[in-house]
């Protein structure tokens, strides 16, 4: 897996604007940042697609926790829009008591079949994350995993990744995000073929997306180290 992507968050077409011209690969779109992230509206997300040329993915969560109540019916409307919009994918997750609430995802995305998804930070909520990944695979709109790695130092956190790679691949491959920088995007290049990297305040200067934190955090993506360099 040569090629590598950088996914940046996006609140407003203003920063989506910023992440483009700093090199970023893909946007996710979300509200709320501060809670982690819930639905945009649909104009926003209509305003940017207009704007920028990059694959989309759209947070579809309305609520601060990963388990969903009586808000299904909203969650499915608004995949059901984001079909129709034609953006490049979904961000969701739900559990029910640590374990994936596979009826909930099922209806969310049966109401998008042409769109994958990604599976966001609810995974490191659960109890048993290898059975949550074979899970997941029966799932073939989800390709992506947003993981971190769990708690530790980044050189447990990488051989977690990595053990989370080798049982989702083929079928899906795990986007890193949580606590990156520059320098920790470059050391996990040089100690895994782990190649997708997910940030929001890495690439962020007073609340707003810059083009420069972008294109640093982009520079070090591309710049990988032969495998097995220490962590720096």
């Amino acid at each position: 897996m040569s090629d590598v992507f950088l996914e940046v968050i996006v609140c407003s077409v203003e920063d989506a604007v910023e992440a483009e011209a700093g090199g970023a690969h893909r946007l996710e779109m979300v509200s709320r940042l501060d809670v982690g992230g819930l639905t945009p509206t649909v104009e926003l997300v209509r305003q940017i697609k207009a704007e920028v040329s990059l694959p989309l993915r759209v947070m579809v969560r309305e609520n601060v926790g990963f388990e969903v109540g009586d808000d299904v019916g909203a969650l499915c409307e608004t995949a059901v829009v984001m079909n129709e919009i034609g953006v490049d994918g979904l961000v969701l997750g739900f559990l029910r008591n640590g374990e994936l609430d596979e009826q909930t995802l099922s209806k969310v995305l049966s109401s998008a079949p042409r769109l994958n998804a990604t599976f966001h930070h609810a995974f490191e909520a659960a109890a048993d994350k290898q059975r949550l990944i074979q899970a997941l695979k029966k799932f073939p709109q989800i390709d992506r995993i947003l993981a971190h790695g769990g708690q530790g130092d980044w050189s447990e956190k990488i051989e977690r990744l990595i053990s989370y790679q080798s049982i989702a691949m083929p079928a899906i491959r795990i986007l890193v995000g949580g606590g990156l920088d520059p320098s920790v995007i470059k050391s996990i290049r040089g100690r895994s073929d782990l190649n997708e990297f997910h940030v929001g305040s890495a690439a962020r200067e007073d609340g707003q997306v810059r083009r420069t934190r972008v294109a640093e955090l982009v520079t070090h993506s591309l710049a990988a180290p032969p495998l097995n360099t220490p962590l720096t």
